[in-house]
């Protein structure tokens, strides 16, 4: 071939243009990593917990998540504690353990690619001993406690404290005296509920001081029980009662008894009793369940003056319209300070009106600053 034919195809292949690289593929794109990551002690906790924070990955929209991975101080490999989607900048870390020190890393994660932060450093979990985002608590709780104080200190002192009237508990006197007046006993009904309920604690409290008066107009009392330990406290309150009132010579033991814990076979045995010794007076104290009207409807039919007092509220429109009196909720609650005039539960009751009376005030001041400002109301009450 000619030489000069050659010289040319060689300049031309020479000269001749590479071809064009396309873009690289989407699985050799390497991510670019979250940045800025701390890790912290998990505030106002009691410990096992670390907060971790990091800046999120300038390739958040691509990523399906952040994978959470920790480090212990003496151990060589990273372990997975949690994953987060994307948009998201924060983990708490509730598997920590007060006794060790960890670092922390964040990978971001889309599909089977990946990419480091760089690690945290070192913390440690630990329990605090306050919680400062409950000072409002820690704030009504003195005052709470204060106002308690203080109507204590004044009834100790011979002030005389209010409380309003409650018309059951005045009626009290007159139906003991109308039982002494007929020769007929008092019945006392301490709910069928055990000591683990509030209204049956409030129950015997009232049952204490209708015994001291019974023991006082030598009145026969009776207190049939359904739960085998409200029978064993129930039978101690009278007694002392009786010994309070300096008549312990009185005091039967038959006269609390404990009958069944079944509930419509105590309520039989109840009713039964009241049918045939016809008592001048029932107290229906406690927490009742559908028993309550069985029980009602029995003493208004032999005519005996009935005072109830419940906290059930599906129960209180029986008594209000079988008894002649109805203690409503916390009128139960109050009746042993209204009858007693004891200092210190005086001071519970007024310290309890006080406190109740305050955040009454407190719910209509911030209730209007909600309606005629922006300012949200947690931000005053707390979280």
């Amino acid at each position: 071939m000619n030489p000069l034919i050659l010289v040319w195809l060689a300049l031309s292949q020479s000269a001749a243009p590479l071809p064009e690289s396309g873009p690289a593929p989407a699985s050799e794109v390497r991510l670019a990593p979250p940045g800025a990551v701390t890790s912290t002690d998990n505030p106002n906790d009691d410990g096992g917990k670390i907060r971790v924070a990091w800046t999120l990955s300038p390739d958040d929209e691509r990523l399906e998540g952040y994978r959470i991975e920790r480090q212990a101080r003496d151990s060589a490999q990273f372990v997975k504690v949690g994953f987060v989607g994307r948009h998201i900048s924060t983990f708490t870390d509730d598997r920590a353990d007060d006794q060790f020190q960890y670092h922390y890393r964040i990978v971001a994660v889309s599909g089977d690619r990946s990419s480091e932060s760089a690690t945290s450093g070192f913390v440690r979990s630990s329990p605090q001993w306050f919680h400062f985002g409950r000072v409002n608590v820690l704030v009504a709780g003195l005052l709470f406690s204060f106002l308690v104080l203080f109507f204590t200190l004044q009834a100790r002192r011979g002030v005389k404290l209010f409380i309003r009237r409650i018309s059951g508990l005045d009626a009290v006197d007159e139906a003991l005296g109308r039982a002494t007046e007929m020769g007929r006993p008092i019945l006392f009904v301490p709910g069928l509920s055990t000591m683990d309920d509030v209204a049956t604690i409030a129950a015997l409290n009232i049952l204490g001081e209708v015994a001291k008066k019974t023991a006082h107009y030598g009145t026969p009392l009776v207190v049939p029980n359904r739960d085998p330990i409200v029978y064993t406290v129930a039978r101690e309150v009278v007694k002392e009662a009786y010994t309070q009132a300096g008549r312990p010579d009185a005091f039967s033991p038959d006269s609390v008894y404990f009958i069944t814990d079944n509930q419509f076979a105590y309520a039989a045995a109840v009713d039964g009793y009241m049918v045939r010794e016809r008592p001048a007076t029932n107290f229906l104290m406690g927490y009742f369940w559908a028993e309550s009207l069985i029980l009602a409807e029995t003493g208004s039919s032999i005519g005996a003056i009935q005072i109830a007092g419940t906290d059930s509220v599906t129960q209180l429109p029986f008594f209000v319209t079988a008894c002649d009196y109805t203690l409503l909720g916390e009128e139960l609650y109050a009746a042993s300070a209204y009858l007693s005039r004891e200092p210190l539960l005086m001071g519970a009751i007024k310290g309890q009106d006080y406190g109740k009376a305050i955040i009454v005030i407190l719910l209509i001041v911030m209730s209007v600053l909600a309606l005629t400002t922006k300012l949200p109301v947690t931000r005053i009450f707390g979280q």
